[in-house]
């Protein structure tokens, strides 16, 4: 009987050590998409007054949690039933963030300097109250995140997959790289958005004298800096993970474009093409389906 559960305790204690050993190696194989994660969910939670960053965080971290508590039943049951399922699924995620990364880039030239009536007809057709706008960025913030969450997560199913684990080990090292991306990237986000109150907090304590007083005017004056640059690195980023998935989840483009594995500058320069091209064929089909929208409704 004793040596039965000491058997026991022995297999999951081998089986424990095996996830941690394949977990190491998939969280390795995602840093990539998680640097990305961080830069496009950073650039999203910003923007709000100071007392709804945390609460606006919280809500986006609770809907990262749901977005991958419906994703690994999804993709575990994908793969077993249909796997070339999740290649498309992918590609249709890849559409939607270049279509967002675009769509930024389109804003910046050509729409950021209206002026007199153009402003004012503006602000009358967006006459949502503050509570709307935030939802309508913490919902854009979610659904970018079940993007990205995607990725990750079958990135990390890959992983385990080549190493031909169980399926109980494949369960664990998924989920457990899930949990260390959403806690992760959303904890240094959280540090991000917190820089300036951290800053005068240094320089209440500090009376604005000294070491820690100069440095709690960096923190204020760099966290405005930090907020643009992460604008333009999510951005990148969007189009960059885009590319990434079209390079190789489209058979014909895989096959076709040269891999440049060796270089790796020629590699993001693909990605970003590939991404920008996406994203100008996503915003072309969305402007027309507007388009078409509009002629149904004036008939």
């Amino acid at each position: 009987m004793a040596s039965g559960f000491f058997a026991i305790l022995d297999d999951i204690a081998a089986l424990m050590d095996d996830v941690a050993v394949t977990s190491k190696i998939a969280t390795q194989k995602t840093a990539g998409i998680l640097g990305d994660d961080l830069a496009v969910n950073a650039e999203k939670a910003t923007g709000f007054l100071s007392s709804r960053e945390i609460p606006v965080l919280w809500a986006i971290t609770k809907g990262s949690f749901i977005n991958k508590l419906i994703i690994l039943p999804v993709v575990f049951l994908l793969n077993w039933l249909y796997a070339p399922a999740i290649n498309y699924v992918l590609i249709l995620g890849g559409l939607y963030l270049s279509f967002e990364g675009v769509e930024k880039i389109i804003e910046f030239l050509f729409h950021r300097d209206k002026e007199g009536h153009e402003v004012v007809e503006e602000i009358i057709e967006d006459e949502r109250s503050d509570e709307e706008i935030e939802k309508a960025k913490v919902k854009s913030a979610i659904t970018t995140d079940f993007i990205l969450s995607i990725e990750i997560v079958i990135i990390a199913l890959g992983t385990v997959l080549e190493e031909s684990h169980p399926f109980i080990t494949q369960i664990l090292v998924t989920s457990l790289v899930a949990f260390i991306a959403t806690v992760g990237v959303y904890g240094i986000v959280a540090l991000i958005v917190r820089m300036d109150d951290a800053g005068f907090k240094l320089i209440k304590k500090s009376n604005d004298k000294g070491f820690f007083g100069k440095l709690g005017h960096l923190l204020v004056k760099a966290l405005p800096i930090v907020i643009k640059a992460l604008g333009v690195i999510g951005t990148i980023a969007l189009i960059m993970v885009a590319g990434g998935i079209f390079a190789h989840r489209v058979e014909f483009l895989h096959h076709v474009l040269p891999s440049w594995s060796s270089n790796e500058i020629l590699t993001i320069l693909k990605e970003i093409i590939l991404g920008l091209a996406g994203g100008l064929f996503a915003v072309a089909l969305f402007t027309m389906g507007k388009g078409v929208v509009s002629l149904v409704k004036k008939k």
